[in-house]
């Protein structure tokens, strides 16, 4: 949902004061549906003001302190929060000094670590988008036999950013870690160049795109690294020379003679691994990931997730996992619908439920988590079982060779209809992912209606329908 920009200027206006200020905004990013802020000190927040603020679905207090504001909204507040700060150099140079005693502080290595993959990768996911679409559209029409003379062009428009994304990824791997991110890029291009098959190494040829995605961020990081200790020794009057040239040349033959092998191979068994897990335990391993999706995505530990998905992406036109964990979504969506026929009373939150469901439905679902179920507790994991429900739906077809994929990340719910792929015709692949859907809704809904609610909660309820009388239902 978009909003005007008189909106978005209101939205970022109201919210700068209630998170401290300019004064104690280090950094400012966003994501799909997040803007995410850097403060330099969070006592100064008011999170409770925050809350209520039209538009704010939710806050999530992580790594950076992040306000959730929905798809489309966050794109348009975001520019309008950075204006209200001032210019981007004075914001830089307070970021600078506050950065790494922020990082220090509320950052572990491992939250470090997801933070990094997230800023190479979620950049990505607009573009992978756009492309899948295209893809499911033109393979539509070649399965219709419709405008034969448009699908060859329809081919190549997402073909193309699909074969140079490793490109995109080694410019944002440099970027994130303190290189040169043109380099970064230009040591990734050795791993779609045509020209690698006539390079042999371990005794087997090279082919274009081996190492996929891993492989370019390998060779960027290694290139960042060789970049870094050259400007330690190189002379200042020859830098602009032999660093540049030093950091190709290394860290391209590492990639041709190690880095596109083994990332060669770490990538196939990550292909592999999947289609075995889902042939031989579809069941168990939808329940597993489908179950277990929503504590990652409020950890913030999905990101760990999309080189994987991306890696089989490129293997096999489509991600296997992604509409297991979508199902999480599902879960979420008919838990929500529980609370709200439960909680007759409630009129707070029934009025949050009714403003976040919509999202829901499309996908997004931390408004539903972080003012709903969380909260409430019980719901949340009432919720993770009719996730897990609709994983082992999807997982059981799977086992039995229907596999149902995604042909790019990010959208899931309703909004992953148009993305689906598989291989055993579309119908099949939208009747399964429905399938699982309703799965999902059925479970989160029955499980969190019979047990989503304690023993207190419910003798305190009755309590509030007899005072309020049976008139008032």
């Amino acid at each position: 949902m978009n909003t005007s920009p008189s909106d978005a200027t209101a939205t970022a206006a109201a919210i700068l004061p209630l998170v401290g200020g300019p004064a104690n905004v280090t950094s400012v990013a966003h994501c799909m549906t997040r803007l995410r802020l850097g403060l330099a000190d969070r006592s100064l927040v008011d999170e409770e003001a925050l809350r209520a603020l039209p538009g704010v679905l939710g806050v999530v207090d992580d790594d950076t302190y992040q306000i959730v504001l929905g798809p489309g909204v966050v794109t348009q507040v975001t520019p309008e929060f950075e204006k209200l700060m001032g210019a981007a150099g004075e914001l830089a140079a307070r970021g600078a000094e506050l950065k790494a005693e922020q990082r220090a502080r509320n950052a572990t290595p491992g939250k470090l670590l997801l933070r990094r993959i997230a800023n190479i990768f979620v950049p990505l996911i607009p573009a992978l988008i756009g492309c899948g679409v295209l893809a499911g559209l033109n393979g539509l029409l070649i399965n219709m036999g419709w405008l034969p003379g448009v699908t060859g062009a329809l081919a190549v428009i997402p073909s193309a950013f699909l074969t140079l994304i490793a490109v995109f990824v080694g410019y944002n791997t440099a970027k994130e870690f303190g290189g040169t991110p043109v380099l970064g890029g230009a040591v990734a291009a050795v791993v779609v160049y045509p020209g690698v098959a006539k390079v042999t190494a371990f005794g087997v040829a090279l082919s274009p795109g081996q190492g996929g995605v891993l492989g370019a961020l390998a060779a960027a990081l290694l290139g960042t690294y060789v970049e870094k200790w050259c400007r330690t020794w190189v002379p200042a009057t020859l830098d602009v020379l032999v660093t540049p040239t030093l950091t190709v040349l290394v860290a391209g033959l590492a990639t041709l003679y190690g880095l596109m092998y083994t990332a060669g191979e770490i990538s196939t068994a990550i292909g592999t691994a999947a289609n075995w897990l889902l042939s031989t335990t579809g069941p168990f391993a939808g329940l597993i990931l489908g179950g277990l999706f929503l504590p990652l995505v409020m950890l913030g530990l999905h990101q760990a997730l999309i080189p994987i998905h991306t890696t089989l992406i490129e293997q096999q036109g489509y991600t296997v996992l992604l509409p297991l964990l979508a199902m999480a979504g599902a879960g979420q969506v008919g838990a929500a619908v529980a609370v709200y026929f439960r909680l007759r009373h409630d009129t707070s939150i029934r009025t949050t439920i009714k403003s976040a469901l919509p999202a829901g439905l499309l996908g997004v679902g931390e408004p539903l988590i972080y003012g709903v179920s969380l909260p409430l507790g019980r719901p949340f994991l009432t919720a993770c079982a009719g996730g897990a429900a609709g994983g082992a739906f999807v997982g059981f077809f799977a086992m039995l060779g229907d596999r149902v994929g995604a042909t790019a990340i990010g959208p899931s719910g309703w909004a992953l209809f148009p993305l689906l792929a598989g291989n055993r015709g579309l119908g099949t692949t939208v009747a399964i992912y429905g399938g699982g859907l309703l799965t999902g809704y059925a479970v989160g809904f029955l499980a969190t209606y019979a047990f989503g609610f304690s023993r207190q909660h419910q003798v305190a309820r009755n309590r509030r329908r007899l005072v309020r009388g049976p008139w008032n239902g």
